[in-house]
């Protein structure tokens, strides 16, 4: 059937070969000379995206050509979009060393910094702006080495916890080596005895012995 003067032809959808007036017609690339109607696009897109795929191909056989998500934005539901961008951002990272916002309200993947030991700490996020240490994979442990950090228990490494164990060390307080209470000498010699009935020395931190030789002091 001739179309009316005037008119521009319907092309056929390059995957239903329904014909569609230009204004419905959706390219998905730049270098793809073939269009699509919005429910085979996105229906083309999402089986791909949803199969672990990060470029999605034109379904045309003869084509070579990749589709653009800019391009497909039009005809795409919003959370297929998004979840297709973060596919194609994922997929430029492949081989990247990767490290990810530990705040469960952010979660921010970004690209870990190459540096000679190994050893990435002290991070800001570049999204919710705070900072965490990306070798320990928590927030940041301000006045603990990542390795005094994983000695501490699960109950000792929240923030009230990291911020005594700050205060204790600018104050020289010592730990009592049996119940881990922060003890704080005030006067006297380096004999204590702890609110658990434990005695050690106060210079050393070792538990305390009628001959106590040795011990660097304070």
């Amino acid at each position: 059937m001739a179309e009316p003067a005037g008119q521009a032809p319907h092309a056929p959808c390059s995957i239903c070969m329904e014909p569609m007036a230009p204004t419905v017609a959706h390219r998905g690339g730049s270098r793809c000379a073939h269009a699509f109607c919005r429910p085979c696009l996105a229906g083309h897109v999402r089986a791909k995206v949803e199969a672990g795929a990060a470029t999605v191909r034109c379904p045309d056989a003869s084509c070579a050509g990749s589709l653009d998500p800019e391009l497909c934005r039009a005809a795409l539901p919003s959370d297929l979009f998004v979840r297709w961008c973060g596919a194609l951002c994922e997929s430029m990272f492949m081989g990247a060393r990767r490290t990810y916002c530990p705040f469960p309200d952010c979660s921010e993947m970004m690209v870990a910094d190459d540096v000679s030991d190994g050893c990435v700490t002290q991070s800001e996020c570049q999204v919710c702006r705070r900072l965490f240490c990306a070798n320990c994979q928590v927030p940041w442990h301000a006045g603990v080495s990542c390795a005094e950090f994983a000695q501490l228990g699960a109950g000792e490494r929240g923030r009230e916890d990291l911020l005594l164990m700050e205060t204790a060390r600018e104050s020289k307080w010592k730990r009592c080596p049996r119940c881990r209470f922060y003890v704080e000498k005030s006067h006297g010699c380096l004999h204590i005895t702890c609110r658990c009935g434990f005695q050690f020395c106060y210079g050393c931190e070792k538990p305390w012995e009628l001959i106590h030789d040795g011990c660097p002091g304070e």
